[in-house]
């Protein structure tokens, strides 16, 4: 049962072969079991999931599934909700986020929340409130991060989707680490809301991380849309996201290169293996070329990075006006606390002028695509680091350690700039036997041809004989 996705058992539950509280007594055994070598669920909810279970389940895609949400951004009613930090540890969200509204809709039954670096800062999850997760494929080796025990869930069997969401990568950098799909879909294509109006001055986008392709659109298509008072929103597709991975997708116009746009080194393994699936593509049919947009890697690593200040800034100040109290260096980790004392030294106009440049820079990433539909990197400049990675002690520089962060992830933080969407596909593993991701990048509101791409390159590719073959289970 744990090697179907998540549509997969939902028709089961359809086909009355296993009941939903049979399925979510199934999967809190696994998570008891497994969980303790992983620590990707931090918060259990397990007799809100049974109780839930039990009562009128929507008739959604995924009736009767079990779920996870990531502790950051999506709030769950009477349950509890930390963002990683220990500053909000005993705080009770009053209600549900609209996502998680869509999400119950869908018939998804919640068994918990996932570990996620304080304020999601950093690609790896080992924030001080709960630990590091552990990647089910080397328990050495990082998760990534932010939605670092999402990716460990789904990876190891506890779930087939569990919620995540990017600021930087912080979804496809863990569907990279972990062999899994994990499409961070067009800017407002999800709501935000009722708590913001949008994520991280527009760059943060949740969506989930699963096994399949279909699960992905299948989901996209349950909570994509905008909400009552919504800033902005996505384009509307012409038809569901789940109808496009069946289709053929026709002679595609690839772009690819295995060069980093922060001018940082990448791994040997990460180029192999985006040079293979530039291989592979083009024996489907597909024209594949050398190429990528032009960018200025320091001024796109000093604004995305101002912006990042600024939200993290933002998201204490928010804590602390939530809770009623005072925050103090105390109460935070040494690297949000520092990125945030960067963002509060800044003046607006300079904040405007990040802005500005940020979305200079989305204009002319867009002209790009004038002559290419898809874009394809690696997902990340190196494999999955090991735990402990990035770690900042108290009198470190919290840019100095950015920096460091970026030269892991030179490719994600790009899309978050412009808008656009982009999925990381398990289609390549290393000697060590480690998942190395491929990073598709499509035209702002084109999450379709990215789905039509995916379903023929899983199809003549399938990564699921992979999913039990991880080191945990060994």
């Amino acid at each position: 049962m744990f090697t179907l996705d998540a549509l997969g058992q939902a028709d089961l539950i359809r086909r009355k072969e296993v009941t939903p509280l049979e399925l979510v007594d199934e999967v809190i055994d696994n998570i008891e079991r497994l969980n303790p070598a992983l620590n990707a669920v931090v918060i259990p909810m397990f007799e809100i999931a049974r109780k839930a279970a039990q009562e009128s389940i929507p008739d959604g895609p995924f009736a009767g599934v079990p779920f996870l949400l990531k502790d950051l951004t999506a709030e769950y009613k009477g349950a509890p909700y930390t963002g990683g930090s220990a500053f909000l540890k005993g705080y009770i969200s009053p209600r549900d986020t609209e996502l998680v509204r869509r999400y119950k809709r869908a018939g998804l039954v919640t068994l918990g929340k996932t570990n996620s670096p304080e304020f999601g800062v950093g690609p790896v999850t080992q924030p001080r409130l709960y630990g590091p997760s552990r990647n089910p494929w080397n328990t050495g080796r990082t998760p990534g991060g932010s939605s670092g025990g999402s990716g460990a869930a789904v990876a190891a069997g506890l779930v087939a989707i569990a919620h995540s969401s990017d600021g930087g990568g912080s979804l496809r950098i863990p569907a990279s680490c972990c062999g899994l799909v994990g499409l961070k879909p067009t800017r407002a294509r999800n709501p935000a809301g009722p708590n913001y109006g949008e994520l991280l001055g527009g760059l943060a986008a949740e969506h989930v991380l699963t096994r399949s392709v279909r699960d992905s659109a299948a989901a996209l298509d349950a909570t994509s849309g905008p909400d009552m008072g919504d800033p902005y929103w996505a384009p509307p597709a012409d038809r569901p996201f789940l109808q496009a991975v069946k289709e053929p997708p026709g002679r595609l116009r690839i772009a690819f290169t295995d060069q980093s746009p922060l001018g940082t080194e990448v791994h040997p393994d990460c180029q192999a293996a985006v040079r293979d699936v530039a291989k592979l593509c083009e024996e489907l049919g597909h024209h594949v070329e050398e190429s990528s947009p032009q960018v200025n890697g320091s001024l796109l690593f000093d604004n995305f990075t101002s912006v990042l200040a600024a939200g993290t800034a933002f998201e204490i100040l928010n804590s602390s006006r939530i809770l009623g109290r005072k925050p103090t260096a105390d109460d935070f980790e040494p690297l949000a606390w520092g990125v945030a004392e960067r963002g509060n030294q800044m003046s607006a106009s300079q904040y405007l002028l990040a802005v500005n440049y940020l979305q200079k820079l989305s204009r002319d990433v867009a002209h790009f695509f004038d002559s290419y539909d898809v874009l394809l990197t690696p997902t990340l400049g190196m494999p999955p680091v090991p735990i402990g990675s990035f770690l900042m002690g108290e009198d470190d520089d919290p840019i100095e350690t950015r920096r460091e962060m970026a030269r892991f992830t030179p490719f994600t933080s790009l899309q978050n700039v412009t808008g656009q969407p982009a999925l990381s596909l398990p289609l390549s593993w290393n000697s060590s036997g480690l998942p190395i991701g491929a990073h598709f990048v499509g035209r702002f509101g084109d999450e379709l041809t990215l789905f039509r791409l995916a379903g023929q390159l899983e199809e003549t590719r399938p990564w699921k004989d992979r999913w039990p073959k991880v080191s945990i289970f060994n």
